[in-house]
């Protein structure tokens, strides 16, 4: 089983994995509506419409690890694109720490971010990009999604652009 085939469910309960994303350069990011970071959603959206013609998307996890969720997937969804404008899939509510941890982000949190650590999530809107070849490479929540490393991992495993 690869990453891709790790099954996850979508904001309206539908049943699926990330194989509907296979040969994708995809930004994963667990999200929360009432945290100081939130204002992140506006890059991330920005980074969606400047690349998905590409072959790339980001992939919002909603996670209330960290107290700053809102209750439903409705909620969610209303926030993100009355407040953000967001067009990006935005998933079923997880887990990204502990004995209950989603499968996807038992696998992501293998990953080292660039001091060399893995493990439990920090905070929301920590960011993994997953290369076509599945490589995964980590960016701790303050790195903000448009920051130079952020677009160069993604950038460096997209086809080049016209």
């Amino acid at each position: 089983m690869t990453l891709l085939d790790i099954p996850v469910v979508t904001a309206d309960g539908r049943e699926t994995t990330l194989r509907e994303h296979a040969g994708k350069v995809l930004l994963i990011v667990n999200v929360a509506s009432r945290c100081g970071l939130s204002p992140q959603y506006a890059e991330l959206e920005e980074l969606q419409k400047r690349y998905a013609d590409r072959g790339f998307t980001v992939l919002g996890f909603p996670s209330n690890q960290f107290l700053q969720e809102l209750s439903s997937n409705e909620a969610i969804a209303e926030y993100c694109t009355t407040k953000w404008g967001v067009t990006f899939p935005i998933f079923d509510r997880i887990r990204v720490n502990g004995r209950h941890r989603a499968p996807l982000y038992t696998e992501l949190t293998k990953a080292k971010d660039d001091s060399g650590a893995a493990g439990n999530v920090r905070w929301n809107f920590e960011k993994f990009v997953v290369t076509p070849d599945l490589e995964v490479i980590r960016f701790r929540p303050t790195t903000t999604p448009l920051d130079p490393a952020v677009v160069s991992a993604i950038e460096s495993h997209l086809p080049r652009g016209n």
